[in-house]
């Protein structure tokens, strides 16, 4: 009996081996073949915003070097949570990536408590790919040339004044939200379905008085004299900008965090598919084409170590936009 125990046990540990090394095998043959068919890039958020804006950017070169056209899918709503959860649930094959920043991975884990998909459980990691300054912009029309005498003018006219976000959870909207209580004015916060794009047109139009987001939504505009950029959320001042003072040099020195953007694939993606994004991911983002065009909004040219690295840098996010989020006292959502 314990002789054919034995046995068995060996022969469950041989059947297990020769899984494993089959699986091992499939993995490393699906790498080789990757992609085999076009690549979707979803997108949460709508066309203008700065993570349309960046997609867009590496695009091309996605598809030059993958030999397989990758295509940006762009899934807006809910402050971004509609395209994660698309891209959550997609097939774990490598061929649908989420292009997640900050707010849509980083804060809204916090800000929305129930929403099923977790950033860091159900996805993997692969790299970070650019970060980007933010910036305060405000209506052309409006009569003001400098954050002095708009926080003048807000100061006689509180809570009739709005402003317009890329989301509930934005960043930029976390932000601006600590600036006013630091400034002691007051906005009625309007978050737009359609993130940071959708924010900047109802500010050149007039919808809303202000918004702070990204520089790549707003510096097109403000070249343009749509729109009157006051500041800038960042370590220093930026070249397409450079009479714009930072947050820093008006006196608030905790606003000098960009907004960064990151690749991920669902959870269970096989590992040698992961090793290839993350080597090609890279590749694209230090390619001096893409460099050119980032300098443009004064975007930098980052990646992670490694998807590891990225993972750990996401669990640290959140942990950050926790606490940030319980000391400002935004009401979470349900």
């Amino acid at each position: 009996m314990r002789r054919a125990s034995i046995a068995a046990a060996v022969g469950m540990a041989c059947l297990v081996s020769v899984f494993g090394s089959a699986a091992r095998a499939a993995d490393s043959t699906a790498a080789a073949q990757y992609p085999n068919r076009p690549v979707r890039m979803i997108i949460p958020f709508a066309p203008g915003g700065a993570s349309d804006f960046i997609g867009r950017i590496l695009q091309p070169k996605f598809t030059e070097v993958l030999g397989q056209q990758v295509v940006v899918e762009n899934r807006p709503g809910a402050s971004g949570n509609i395209g994660v959860e698309i891209a959550a649930h997609a097939t774990p094959d490598g061929h649908s990536w989420l292009l997640g920043n900050v707010s849509s991975m980083g804060i809204n884990p916090s800000m929305f408590p129930n929403f099923p998909v977790r950033a860091t459980r159900d996805f993997i990691p692969i790299t970070l790919v650019v970060d980007v300054p933010g910036a305060f912009g405000v209506n052309a029309g409006l009569p003001v040339s400098n954050m002095a005498e708009f926080i003048a003018y807000a100061k006689a006219r509180p809570g009739k004044l709005n402003y317009g976000s890329a989301g509930y959870g934005s960043a930029q909207r976390m932000a601006l939200e600590f600036f006013m209580s630091k400034a002691g004015i007051k906005m009625v916060h309007v978050p737009y379905k359609g993130g940071a794009g959708a924010a900047t047109v109802a500010t050149i139009s007039g919808e809303v008085a202000a918004t702070m987001v990204t520089t790549a939504s707003l510096v097109p505009h403000a070249k343009s004299g749509k729109i009157k950029v006051l500041a800038v959320v960042a370590t220093k001042r930026i070249a397409p900008l450079p009479d714009t003072p930072t947050m820093v040099e008006l006196g608030y020195p905790e606003l000098s965090l960009g907004s960064w953007q990151g690749i991920y694939v669902p959870k269970g993606t096989p590992r040698p598919i992961v090793d290839k994004l993350f080597k090609v991911v890279t590749q694209v983002v230090h390619d001096p084409w893409i460099g050119e065009r980032y300098e443009k909004v004064s975007a930098q040219q980052i990646t992670s170590k490694s998807p590891e690295d990225f993972a750990a840098f996401m669990q640290e996010q959140n942990r950050f936009w926790a606490k940030t989020i319980k000391d400002i006292g935004i009401k979470v959502q349900n």
